[in-house]
């Protein structure tokens, strides 16, 4: 009787206590068992580090000032070359816009724990804090089910998502899928433009789309000389220049994260302590 018992809780837990929300402004969604875990402190760089990214980033500090306000806002959807500071961007605006208006939180979310949203969302919705729910990394496979969950943050089905609630995701892809997947589904459908409709769609749904786009090597050096200035690092533009080329070519990238990671190597070997990123 006592495995019968057990086994009929992990089928239908007790509903998940409301967390204590002034423990942290961030925390990370886990699930089995259903949880919410404060994050003390977040990894992020601030928000005046972040170049080549202005479009963006007045886009979505706008839109997230006016959800911290209580006024309509979109849900966003970051997509673009990798390492451009996409995922950088949502943390650092964040803690800027957290600074004015304090019930501000952000709430992590995994794509593997997508199914478990929707008692997220009821976890959330009576709260008197606001959430930005994020999704770092977002894309999906053949045969995956999981964006079948997104919906019920993007359209929020009877009841609706919560108004003190946004989302916003990251992806390397537009349309959060392969375009060969995109490509395939469509050469062996009946009906080629219903077969990819609801998966495409999905990321319609956004009511922002932001692009970002590698970076030349201006902007990859501003970048690195923005990091010494912040952090106390000395060396002479010339120096910098040598071997942050020389860094990138070895890397065969250009990227934000690759000046962060040379910067980083630059800072050891200065003694200098860094934290973030």
């Amino acid at each position: 009787m006592d495995r019968i018992a057990a086994a009929l809780e992990r089928m239908s837990p007790v509903p998940l206590a409301a967390p204590d929300f002034d423990a942290a402004s961030a925390f990370v969604w886990h699930t089995d068992p259903d949880r919410l875990m404060p994050v003390p402190q977040v990894a992020r760089i601030d928000l005046p580090l972040l170049v080549g990214v202005d479009r963006a980033r007045d886009t979505l500090l706008a839109n997230t000032r006016q959800f911290a306000a209580g006024l309509p806002a979109n849900n966003a959807l970051l997509w673009g070359a990798r390492g451009m500071g996409k995922s950088s961007l949502v943390k650092a605006i964040h803690a800027d816009v957290h600074a004015s208006h304090e019930d501000l939180r952000i709430v992590e979310l995994q794509r593997e724990d997508l199914p478990s949203v929707g008692r997220l969302l009821n976890l959330l919705r009576g709260a008197s804090q606001r959430f930005i729910l994020f999704c770092d990394d977002l894309s999906f496979g053949h045969d995956d089910a999981h964006y079948k969950s997104l919906k019920a943050v993007l359209d929020g089905g009877i009841e609706g998502r919560p108004d003190n609630v946004v989302l916003y995701a990251t992806s390397n892809r537009r349309h959060l899928m392969p375009r060969d997947m995109i490509e395939n589904e469509r050469g062996s459908a009946i009906n080629p433009s219903e077969a990819v409709e609801e998966k495409v769609s999905l990321s319609d749904r956004f009511g922002l789309w932001l692009g970002f786009h590698p970076c030349d090597q201006e902007q990859y050096l501003t970048m690195i000389r923005g990091y010494c200035d912040a952090f106390g690092v000395e060396i002479d533009n010339e120096t910098l220049r040598a071997e942050a080329v020389e860094w990138q070519a070895t890397r065969g990238a250009r990227s934000g994260r690759v000046a962060w990671q040379y910067f980083v190597d630059l800072a050891g070997r200065k003694g200098v302590k860094v934290s973030g990123g």
